[in-house]
């Protein structure tokens, strides 16, 4: 027999893993993670020397991290997919290695696009572990525990997908921007080494159909999307008119559009879709979809706007606004765990809603608070924020994970993270479009705007969550 640290098929069946192989699966899941969200802002902070290092413009730079997103996010259900096709613990491990491999390339890069082809294959690697991740988490746990283990991603990703500027700061204050890349490399080899031993045995649906082709109509769905009306609400209209630059993001928009319904075409004549209409059809799922990429937006919205109104506007010293960015991630660290306890004795839509609510509530209030008010006020409204999204955020991705049939958990759990980028990356076109039309620090109503804007989103969501219908035990 083999021993509790080996996966094996034996436990294939078992309703979670034994306490002590759970802790250490638990921790890879975790540290896997944790390397992957981490690595989509932490290079944000060092655009300027990166630029400066390859005598490039600095436009040109922010392609290292848009052409991450853009990978995770045309990516991560191919590789849900993948995992309900090969086993999620297969699809997580082949994804760390080339996470180790892309990351130790990013090091070596000697120009700019080199970097950008790597950054890219380090979004693949990260799509790889970031689409099975929450199909690893239902089978670590047993149904009880579920909405604890939930609630314990639902934490891990809030703050990471904040932490990355603060740990790319400390890096950067005493060495040079490729060890960024670097440190990602021993703790990707341990990833492997642990998740080897410890993760859930590698349970898959070889029947699960393959097409070439929907994959490549996915990413370019996503990826023109996303990038003609990035590109609309950023730079597309002066003095009212449609500039060259514009014209060409419609005509992006217009294409990626037109690859949707292609798409959704193929994919409402399959039984498993690789866009997962078949959960889509469920109420319960849908609206949290909806919530989600909501409430994600308003958190987006939230954290681009603060720094303009702390630095460029209020003059604040950067362990200021460092002070006011860690409010929202501490608060969710502190109220996750009590909302994933409460999972299975309120239902997930009051849950939602009162979340929701708080965070509209704080929302509203900072954008209604004074210009020159005192730094304790905003505090008090951020973590208003910080709590109402940790209300929300678990017991709506615990309803995703579990409305639908247990063999989907990949296809749903690239749906969670599919919504959560969706939603970041609709978030932060609003505030460009936003800050387009007040630019700080001239135009001092700007944050104010984004701030009421994201109350207004995380007041959708919290609609979305109350038309819910409860799922059935």
């Amino acid at each position: 027999m083999q021993s509790s640290s080996t996966p094996s098929a034996a436990n294939a069946g078992q309703d979670g893993l034994p306490t002590a192989q759970r802790r250490k699966a638990v921790f890879v899941i975790l540290l896997g993670l944790v390397l992957v969200v981490l690595d989509g802002t932490i290079v944000t902070l060092a655009l300027p020397r990166i630029a400066h290092a390859f005598d490039v413009p600095a436009a040109s730079a922010v392609w290292v991290v848009t052409g991450y997103q853009l990978a995770v996010l045309g990516l991560l259900l191919p590789m849900a997919s993948l995992g309900e096709r090969l086993g999620f613990r297969r699809v997580y491990l082949w994804g760390m290695v080339l996470f180790a491999i892309s990351s130790a390339l990013c090091t070596l890069s000697q120009s700019l696009w080199q970097l950008v082809a790597c950054r890219v294959a380090q979004g693949l690697a990260g799509a790889a572990v970031m689409g099975v991740n929450a199909a690893l988490v239902r089978q670590t746990y047993p149904s009880h525990l579920l909405g604890r283990g939930i609630a314990l991603n639902a934490m891990t990703v809030a703050i990471s997908s904040v932490a990355g500027p603060s740990f790319a700061a400390l890096v950067l204050s005493a060495l040079s921007w490729p060890w960024l890349f670097a440190i990602n490399v021993p703790l990707a080899i341990l990833t492997v080494w642990l998740g080897r031993k410890h993760l859930p045995a590698n349970v898959r649906s070889p029947n699960q159909p393959f097409s070439a082709l929907d994959w490549c109509l996915n990413m370019a769905a996503f990826a023109l999307v996303f990038w003609g009306f990035d590109g609309l609400v950023t730079h597309g209209f002066s003095d009212g008119q449609l500039t060259p630059s514009g014209y060409s993001s419609a005509q992006g928009l217009a294409i990626g559009i037109a690859a949707w319904l292609w798409y959704l075409y193929r994919q409402r004549r399959l039984a498993t879709p690789l866009f997962p209409l078949d959960l889509l059809r469920i109420p319960a799922f849908s609206l949290s979809m909806c919530a989600s990429i909501c409430a994600f937006s308003a958190q987006m919205l939230t954290f681009i706007a603060l720094p303009f109104l702390s630095m460029s506007i209020l003059q604040q010293s950067p362990l200021q606004t460092g002070i006011l960015v860690s409010v929202w991630p501490v608060a969710i660290a502190l109220t996750a765990p009590f909302a994933g306890r409460l999972i299975g004795h309120i239902q997930g839509a009051t849950l939602g809603l009162l979340g929701m609510a708080l965070l509209s509530l704080g929302l509203a209030l900072t954008a209604a608070l004074p210009l020159h008010t005192e730094m304790g006020w905003h505090v008090l409204t951020l973590a208003l924020c910080g709590i109402g999204f940790g209300l929300f955020q678990a017991p709506n991705n615990h309803i995703i994970m579990t409305v639908g049939p247990k063999n989907r958990s990949g296809a749903a759990g690239g749906m969670l993270g599919t919504a959560r980028l969706t939603g970041q990356s609709l978030g932060a076109a609003l505030a460009a479009g936003i800050f387009a039309l007040f630019p700080p620090p001239q135009a001092v109503n700007g944050p104010q705007w984004a701030f009421a804007l994201g109350a207004v989103c995380a007041a959708l969501a919290g609609i979305s969550s109350i038309l819910r219908r409860s799922p059935s035990p």
